[in-house]
């Protein structure tokens, strides 16, 4: 058993060495090569949202999710986030009213895809083109995702223990809870240290321990949308993953709580 668990952790990390370096290098080489990695992944990300709402077939309001979701991260790159403005709730009422015309059976949830994938993307290519600290906060985000992802894998199957949200995520413990915020907080303090931007360590460590909380409970979102449609996996893309959400839903609700801080902190939205 204890093999059987080894060789899973394995096949996660494994998983996760493979998807990180293009990811990086995407970070890295700017903001052109960020966007097309990420308009890619909106895409697979609302594909595997329509079949997980729609049904394994995909019909028209699968395609117009699509279509509405990479445009909404496309127009934004190219600098148009008024014109995104409109066209998201657009894109929710048409593929609501499709929904219906081809009897989906949850129309509603199909619709929200649009909210849950493009807002979040969007977010990540705003924080890209931060002058000065772009690179280095989506650097920082990204690993505090993917250690807390690892991190909470590796402890819940390891130590076991009481379970997190068992009606939502049977496998979740809160040993993998304590995981999580564990190793993101620890990855979070690395990063800061390893930038050089003058950041401030202690109070980013905190936060990065609290973002790994963050998307820990997105990741409980995304398991109760699937258990609500009776779905294991919305893909299986990513051997030890699944899909692309399995991936990166904690991703997707980190993302905006992160922008929401550095409003805060007074940066600024250009329309």
């Amino acid at each position: 058993m204890f093999d059987a668990v080894s060789g899973e952790i394995r096949t996660r990390i494994l998983s996760t060495f493979i998807l990180a370096p293009p990811i990086l290098a995407a970070i890295y080489a700017g903001a052109s090569y960020f966007t097309l990695m990420l308009a890619l992944i909106s895409f697979i990300m609302a594909w595997e949202w329509g079949r997980l709402c729609g049904g394994v077939r995909f019909k028209p309001p699968g395609v117009a999710l699509v279509i509405g979701t990479g445009l909404a991260v496309i127009l934004t790159a190219a600098g148009h986030m008024r014109e995104v403005l409109f066209l998201i709730p657009a894109v929710v009422f048409l593929v609501y009213l499709l929904g219906r015309r081809f009897k989906e059976g949850s129309p509603l949830w199909l619709a929200l895809g649009i909210v849950y994938i493009a807002v979040p993307c969007i977010a990540l290519l705003w924080m890209r083109d931060l002058p000065g600290i772009g690179r280095e906060v989506l650097l920082w985000i990204f690993g505090i995702v993917w250690a807390t992802d690892t991190g909470a894998y590796c402890a819940g199957t390891l130590i076991g223990g009481p379970k997190l949200a068992p009606r939502l995520s049977p496998h979740k413990t809160w040993a993998g809870l304590a995981g999580g915020v564990v190793a993101a907080a620890l990855v979070s303090g690395l990063l800061v240290g390893l930038t050089g931007a003058g950041f401030a360590l202690w109070p980013l460590v905190c936060f990065g321990a609290f973002l790994a909380l963050v998307g820990q409970m997105g990741d409980l979102f995304e398991s109760s949308v699937k258990r609500r449609f009776g779905v294991k996996d919305t893909s299986h893309l990513i051997p030890g993953h699944g899909g692309a959400l399995d991936r990166f839903d904690g991703l997707l609700t980190v993302s905006p709580v992160v922008v929401a801080f550095l409003l805060l902190m007074g940066e600024k939205i250009a329309l």
